[in-house]
């Protein structure tokens, strides 16, 4: 196993504690994960490795931005997969961005289903939408996300979608 997987287990396991025990992910952890990952790129494979580890920072963080900026998901998460993209670069980064939406909307399909609201949920979020629309404002959508919808964190998406990748790009 390579170096830097072992970064990457090390600080999704510090990541998802404080994650689900508090709710939060720390900046001073994102900071630690993104300088162990760019340093650890840059002893190792020199000023390829450096360039690398920008770029997944760049693409994760980029591509995580945009879901922040829809309020898919918290600023916390943005800046854990800026801290991903420079642990594994461009192409791990990517895959564990696919896998862990998928696997956020399968949680998410599960929760819906085993509280009984799907259908609720589904009128009350078109409703809030079909609002959004009429009033050229995200404001009832906001009112939904924070009051009606079921939330989780992120990192139960994250960790199986990082495994997924790595078994999908390296045992499989």
């Amino acid at each position: 196993m390579q170096g830097h997987f072992i970064i990457l287990i090390i600080f999704l396991l510090v990541v998802a504690y404080y994650d689900i025990r508090k709710h939060r992910i720390p900046n001073w952890l994102n900071v630690v994960g993104t300088l162990a990952g760019i340093l650890y790129h840059l002893f190792v494979y020199q000023i390829d490795g450096l360039l690398q580890s920008v770029f997944g920072l760049l693409v994760g963080g980029g591509i995580m931005l945009v879901l922040y900026i829809f309020k898919a998901i918290g600023a916390g998460d943005v800046k854990l997969f800026a801290a991903i993209g420079a642990i594994t670069g461009v192409l791990y980064t990517l895959y564990a961005i696919m896998y862990s939406i998928i696997f956020a909307g399968i949680i998410g399909i599960i929760i819906l289903l085993f509280t009984k609201t799907i259908f609720i949920n589904m009128l009350l979020a078109v409703v809030h939408i079909k609002e959004s629309m009429q009033k050229r404002s995200l404001t009832p959508l906001d009112e939904f996300k924070n009051k009606v919808s079921n939330r989780f964190p992120f990192i139960y998406a994250v960790v199986p979608g990082v495994i997924t990748a790595f078994y999908y790009m390296y045992i499989a």
